[in-house]
């Protein structure tokens, strides 16, 4: 413990950098976890809010129809669209999304809509929206509650901005959890160290700043494992540009899209149809299941890269942390169907599978026994648990900053009134 401490800067000076840069934070977190409470269940409340453009009841009987078709729905629904990728996966009572930007612009100039939503069972379009524009009413109240959580509304500038509030408080998850350590004593202990850190884990009885600082010193050490993998899988989300290289230098990743070398021209058709490409990527993921042993579940989405001439094929397997779409990936030649690659979301790389379980964690969206209401509740408690730390963070500082402005005696005596310590 001793050789840690010596490490460190002094206990004053990470006080003073834990203060202040969480009331940078402050709001930011704030507002990072009231909108996190709610995106935890996302779904649910899409639902509520535009339940003509998210649910699609099916018919007595009826079976979705084939992706293929219901893709060439989409085309004739709107000709001037391009469309690189087909879905394979429907959710029983849920609607269809189709990505429909990649369009014209509107003769008008107008901003047009980019989501399309179609009856999987049906092929009929439910209705579309501009996602995010909270001017189209109810049917955009979640992804503008997205858009605040992720960039403040603010585009790239807020991306940036948020990416740089996470990695300010995963550096602070440690500055915390280190002031709550009990101070080296100036005589040998009567008490062992984890018997003097137990107080900084309980809730006093007393009221007022006791109990306010306790339930910021408190309330930061129960949740710091999930407040940590909130904080940094934010990073991941948010500022890749210092995410990926540190992940790089301590863990080993599989080869991504940047390993597949750009045609000198876009291959806008290629040889294998949709049909033929299909029938292809199921017989290559077959393959690999039986080599590398695991069981594909659901077919997720199948797409064409003009820049690339590869198709990609994602299916949801024994491999993915996320409870409904997968990302088990094998890549092939457009042309000639050759096997080129694949990614696999846990077991292939250390890297990759850390960035999995944190990423799908943070969006409540991991499968298994902690998967559906328990992990949504899990981060809607974190949530909430982010924004107490930062209104009681605050309200401490507030409460010293007057203390001190106050006569010494007077200091004095409100310190003693408020309570012995000092809040990290």
């Amino acid at each position: 413990m001793s050789m840690v401490a010596r490490m460190w800067p002094g206990r004053g000076l990470l006080v003073l950098l834990h203060r202040y840069v969480g009331l940078v934070l402050a709001s930011f977190l704030l507002i990072a976890g009231v909108s996190g409470t709610l995106l935890a269940w996302n779904d649910e409340l899409e639902a509520l809010a535009a339940p003509e453009l998210m649910l699609a009841p099916a018919p007595p009987g009826a079976t979705p129809l084939d992706p293929l078709l219901l893709r060439q729905s989409v085309l004739e629904h709107f000709p001037d669209l391009l469309l690189p990728y087909t879905a394979l996966h429907v959710e029983p009572g849920r609607s269809l999304m189709y990505s429909i930007k990649r369009r014209p612009p509107a003769p008008d100039g107008t901003a047009r809509d980019d989501q399309a939503f179609f009856n999987p069972y049906t092929g009929e379009l439910l209705g579309t929206r501009k996602w995010g524009d909270l001017s189209q009413g109810r049917k955009n109240w979640m992804p503008f509650i997205y858009r605040l959580h992720t960039s403040l509304l603010l585009g790239v500038v807020g991306t940036y901005v948020f990416g740089v509030v996470a990695l300010l408080w995963t550096l602070d998850c440690f500055v915390g959890a280190w002031l709550t350590f009990p101070p080296r004593p100036q005589r040998p202990a009567a008490k062992s160290w984890a018997a003097r850190w137990w107080p900084a884990w309980r809730l006093r009885s007393a009221g007022g700043y006791k109990l306010v600082f306790d339930l910021h010193r408190a309330g930061g050490l129960w949740p710091w494992a999930m407040l940590l993998v909130i904080a940094w899988s934010s990073v991941a989300f948010n500022l890749n540009e210092v995410y990926q290289p540190v992940m790089r230098a301590v863990f080993a990743h599989q080869p991504g899209e940047d390993a597949y070398r750009p045609l000198p021209q876009p291959r806008l058709r290629p040889a294998l149809a949709w049909p033929a490409a299909l029938e292809r990527a199921r017989g290559l993921m077959a393959d690999q299941a039986a080599t590398l042993g695991f069981t594909i579940h659901d077919e997720d989405t199948l797409a064409y890269v003009p820049q690339l001439g590869l198709y990609v094929y994602d299916v949801r397997s024994s491999l993915d942390v996320m409870r409904t779409h997968g990302v088990t990936r094998i890549v092939f030649d457009g042309d000639t169907g050759e096997f080129r690659g694949r990614w696999l979301p846990s077991g292939g790389a250390a890297g990759d599978t850390i960035r999995s379980w944190i990423t799908l964690i943070h969006r409540a969206a991991v499968g298994g026994a902690l998967g559906g209401w328990p992990i949504k509740l899990l981060m809607s408690a974190a949530g909430i648990m982010v924004g107490v730390l930062s209104v009681t963070g605050v309200w401490i500082w507030a409460r010293k900053r007057r203390a001190r402005s106050l006569s010494p005696a007077a200091s004095r005596v409100a310190r003693a009134h408020a309570g012995s310590g000092s809040a990290p």
